[in-house]
C-alpha cells in the first residue's frame, strides 16, 4: 500500500496562525473496512471555519486535538470500495482532510457527477459553500423580490455565490470586500448592483442612501456595526460567519439587541449541515444556475499539499481571489 502525506495540527494557533501551527508526517494507508471506501485526495479546500476548529472555545463541531488531521472538504478518486454504493474510479466529496489518502464510511461522502465541470465546483459553488448561501439567503434570509441585500465578504467563497442568489431571487444586491480589485470582481464577474471597498471607503457612508432588507453577515465586527445602522423595518440578519473575529483572543461584540426592536429584525444563526437532507434538491439547483451562466465563479489554487497550512493562512488574510483551492494530485487515467 502506498504511503500517505497528511497536515496535522502541530499547536494550537494563538491568534493569527503561523506555518510552524502545522506538521506535515506520512503514515501507511490501510485497507477500507466494510462499509468504507478509501479515496485518493486530488484537491482539497480552504475555509474559515477551519480556524475555530483550530480551538478549544466550545463550538458547534468538536476541536481538533494536536495530531488531528486537518479537517477539510476534499474531492478525490476512489481506489478501492467496501461499499456497493461506490466502485473504484468513482469521484467523491466528502469531510476527508488535508491528506493524500483518506479512508471514510460510504454514507458520509457523496458522488461526484461526471457532468460536473470542472469537478471542482463540488467544492465550491455546487458545494458546500454553495449550499451554505442557498440555505442561509433563501431559508434564514427570505429575500423577497426587490429587497436590497446586503452581503459582508462578498468576494469569499459563500459571499459570491450569496450575492448571486439573491440577483436571482430578484433583488439589489450590495456587497463589502476589501481591496479595489475585489470590489471589481463584484461588480463585473459577480452581478452586484454595488460594490464598497472597506479597505478604502467608510461603510457607513457607503451605506447611507440604503436600506437593509437582508443582511448575510460573513465577517462580524465594526464592518457588521455599520450594516445594522442602515437596517430596514422587518429586516433579517443571517449570521453565516464571523471571520473578523476567529483569530482574536477576545471578540468584540458588534450588535446591539435593541436594534432589533427598533427595527422589528430577525436575526438567526444557521449551520448548512442542518439542511443534509436537502443537499440534493440544492445541488441541483446551484447546477443548473451555473450551466446556464447565471452563477459565475472564480478559483485561486495553490499546488502541493505541502503548501495548504500557507493557502489557509493567506485566505485568512483575504489574499485569495476566488474560492480557495489546494490541488494534491492529478486524477489517473
Amino acid at each position: 500500500m502506498p504511503v500517505n502525506r497528511r497536515i496535522t495540527l502541530a499547536a494550537r494557533p494563538v491568534g493569527h496562525p503561523q506555518e510552524s501551527d502545522f506538521a506535515l508526517d506520512e503514515v501507511d494507508v490501510s485497507s477500507p473496512e466494510a462499509g468504507e471506501v478509501l479515496v485518493r485526495v486530488l484537491w482539497t479546500s480552504v475555509d474559515p471555519y477551519q480556524r475555530g476548529r483550530m480551538s478549544e472555545a466550545k463550538s458547534y463541531a468538536p476541536s481538533l486535538q494536536v495530531g488531528d488531521v486537518i479537517t477539510a472538504q476534499s474531492v478525490g478518486h476512489v481506489v478501492e470500495s467496501n461499499d456497493r454504493r461506490f466502485s473504484v474510479g468513482d469521484l467523491a466529496v466528502g469531510q476527508l482532510g488535508w491528506q493524500e489518502y483518506a479512508t471514510a464510511r460510504a454514507g458520509t461522502v457523496r458522488p461526484v457527477p461526471e457532468e460536473l465541470d470542472p469537478q471542482t465546483l463540488a467544492l465550491h459553488a455546487v458545494g458546500m459553500t454553495g449550499l451554505t448561501a442557498y440555505f442561509g439567503l433563501f431559508d434564514v434570509g427570505k429575500p423577497r423580490a426587490g429587497d436590497t441585500v446586503v452581503v459582508s465578504c462578498a468576494a469569499g467563497a459563500v459571499g459570491q455565490i450569496a450575492g448571486q442568489l439573491a440577483k436571482i431571487a430578484g433583488c439589489r444586491a450590495v456587497g463589502i470586500a476589501g481591496g479595489p480589485e475585489k470590489a471589481r470582481d463584484l461588480i463585473e464577474l459577480y452581478g452586484y448592483d454595488a460594490a464598497i471597498d472597506y479597505k478604502n471607503d467608510g461603510v457607513a457612508e457607503a451605506l447611507r442612501g440604503e436600506r437593509v432588507d437582508v443582511y448575510f453577515d460573513n465577517v462580524g465586527g465594526e464592518i457588521s456595526q455599520a450594516v445594522h445602522r442602515r437596517l430596514n423595518l422587518g429586516a433579517r440578519i443571517v449570521i453565516c460567519g464571523q471571520v473578523s473575529q476567529y483569530n482574536a483572543e477576545r471578540p468584540e461584540l458588534s450588535f446591539h439587541p435593541g436594534l432589533l426592536i427598533m427595527f422589528r429584525a430577525r436575526m438567526e444563526g444557521f449551520l448548512v449541515f442542518d439542511y443534509a437532507h436537502r443537499y440534493d434538491e440544492a445541488a441541483r439547483k446551484l447546477a443548473h444556475w451555473v450551466a446556464s451562466g447565471k452563477i459565475r465563479w472564480r478559483e485561486h489554487v495553490t499546488d502541493g499539499l505541502e503548501n495548504a497550512p500557507r493557502a489557509f493562512i493567506g485566505m485568512l488574510n483575504g489574499e485569495n481571489r476566488g474560492k480557495a483551492l489546494v490541488k494534491v494530485a492529478e486524477r489517473a487515467e
